[in-house]
């Protein structure tokens, strides 16, 4: 088991904490634009931001992460690039190849499905949409963030079989809905990934126990840090993909430094999120070129900082929330 994040004092914090608010190119998660609190430690920068609906416990594992990047040294990397994917938002089918267009150089798209609102004809439309725009040798992968019941799943990924998923991610909401789902479609051989199963579970292993899923989704921030998510990867015992929580480019560095120092590595990873805003604290963001990320460190601008600054009462309430999860971890709940 990793040594947990150092717990500096509160003030220590608060005296480099910057909030800043990012805007999206199209609409995503429900946002407009991304929140974030960015502090440095004797490491160098990091982020905490966790989304805002997310209650004070389940943030403070976040802000362990930050903790650990900014106050710790990063794993040894076995890898200088990273290979990422595009994501694709739940579009209509017309806005698609503006979408992939931010993403340079990329093979893979991830695209979201299950959309409130939507049907699965939306669905079908905007994977063919991007099915068409990758070509015959790009791959694409399907997230439903667990919005199905496993019967709806099974007929969605029978409708969306004819585009040649690289695998489906967080088809369904629970462990037992996945086990049971990727019994039903094993004989068509199209891989079930597990992302909030894992992340946003109590048990994070529990999904590999139950043989629930082919491969994991794992995020750095929300598992608690790049030394902890590793160790789940090792304790679980099956293929992993790095993915982000829609991070400043700070946040993402994080991402990239787990998928570096990662033994294997067999997927594109989802962590060219920052083309999907239109302004970063970074510059230049940390963005795909010829569809891949390097490994370290990103410093972002002060005047990026301030530029992207976050209004006074979000900010206020940002720091009020930083104070909570500070709180938390001291008293070791």
């Amino acid at each position: 088991m990793s040594s947990p994040a150092p717990l500096p004092p509160l003030d220590d914090l608060l005296s480099t904490a910057r909030v800043v608010a990012l805007p999206l190119a199209t609409r995503f998660r429900g946002v407009d634009e991304r929140e974030a609190l960015l502090l440095e430690g004797p490491e160098g920068w990091a982020e905490f931001s966790p989304f805002v609906e997310y209650g004070d416990i389940e943030a403070s594992t976040w802000l362990s992460a930050a903790l650990e990047d900014a106050w710790m040294p990063r794993p040894a990397a076995v890898r200088d690039l990273v290979g990422v994917n595009a994501t694709v938002p739940a579009v209509a089918a017309a806005s698609v190849p503006g979408v992939l267009a931010r993403f340079d150089g990329c093979r893979t798209a991830k695209v979201k499905v299950a959309e409130a609102g939507q049907v699965l004809a939306d669905d079908i439309a905007r994977v063919r949409a991007v099915r068409a725009e990758l070509g015959a040798e790009g791959r694409v992968r399907v997230d439903a963030n667990g919005a199905w019941n496993v019967d709806e799943a099974e007929r969605a990924i029978h409708a969306l079989a004819e585009f040649d998923l690289e695998y489906v991610e967080q088809p369904c909401a629970s462990v037992d809905e996945l086990a049971e789902l990727r019994r039903r479609m094993k004989y068509m051989g199209i891989p079930i990934a597990a992302d909030e199963s894992v992340r946003k579970a109590d048990d994070p292993l529990a999904v590999a126990r139950a043989g629930a899923a082919d491969l994991l989704v794992i995020k750095a921030q929300p598992l608690g840090g790049v030394r902890r998510a590793l160790e789940i990867v090792a304790e679980a015992g099956l293929p992993a993909v790095v993915s982000s929580a829609l991070d400043t480019s700070v946040g993402l560095s994080m991402g990239v430094a787990l998928a570096a120092a990662l033994p294997e590595l067999d997927y594109d990873c989802g962590l060219g999120t920052a083309s999907l805003f239109t302004a970063d604290v970074v510059d230049p963001p940390l963005a795909p070129r010829g569809g891949a990320l390097p490994t370290g460190r990103v410093t972002p601008g002060p005047g990026l900082l301030d530029a992207h600054a976050a209004p006074a009462d979000r900010r206020e309430w940002w720091l009020d929330r930083l104070a909570r999860c500070h709180a938390l971890l001291a008293s070791g709940d």
